[in-house]
């Protein structure tokens, strides 16, 4: 999990360097495009990633005590957050496509479809892991390598996480 982990990061950072150089190379673009972004979505759904990550992290703590049911119900609300994510962002898209703003619009919106919408699918992933991690929460207890299952699962959460809270600044914030 932490090979895979990392190579998807380095993915992203890749993505982000590339971001940043066209960034400088026409920024008048990119900054004319950023003001057409709403940032209370982009504040929403990184209170919502910031909210699930503590409850996976509370999770998992349950279970190395013994209290799967408590696990189980704190991986059900991180879900929870997962589905306002998507959500939200399902509504973000379709507030920018209602208004002509697709990801041929111009450069800005291109990176912005892209990261987001890599971003997303791996909200989707990071949700059906956690399901894994429901599936745990029903057995009395843990062998070694199921922790080990629901470790790198809670993993993959937190750096899709950690990819928003890089996300967030570059394309609705920084100048």
């Amino acid at each position: 999990m932490w090979v895979f982990i990392f190579g998807d990061m380095t993915v992203f950072a890749i993505l982000f360097g590339v971001y940043l150089y066209y960034r400088g190379e026409d920024p008048g673009l990119f900054n004319e495009s950023q003001l057409r972004l709403n940032q209370t979505f982009g504040v929403i759904n990184t209170f919502v990633l910031l909210t699930s990550s503590l409850l996976v992290v509370t999770a998992v703590r349950a279970v190395r005590r013994g209290a799967h049911v408590l696990a189980r119900r704190l991986v059900y609300a991180a879900m929870a957050c997962g589905v306002v994510f998507v959500a939200n962002k399902a509504i973000e898209y379709g507030q920018k496509i209602s208004h002509d703003i697709v990801p041929g619009t111009n450069q800005f919106f291109m990176y912005f479809y892209v990261m987001t919408g890599l971003h997303l699918l791996h909200v989707v992933i990071g949700m059906a892991l956690l399901g894994l991690i429901v599936k745990l929460t029903r057995r009395p207890a843990l062998t070694g390598r199921e922790e080990g299952y629901m470790e790198g699962a809670a993993s993959f959460w937190h750096m899709v996480d950690l990819l928003w809270i890089v996300i967030f600044p570059l394309l609705y914030l920084v100048k």
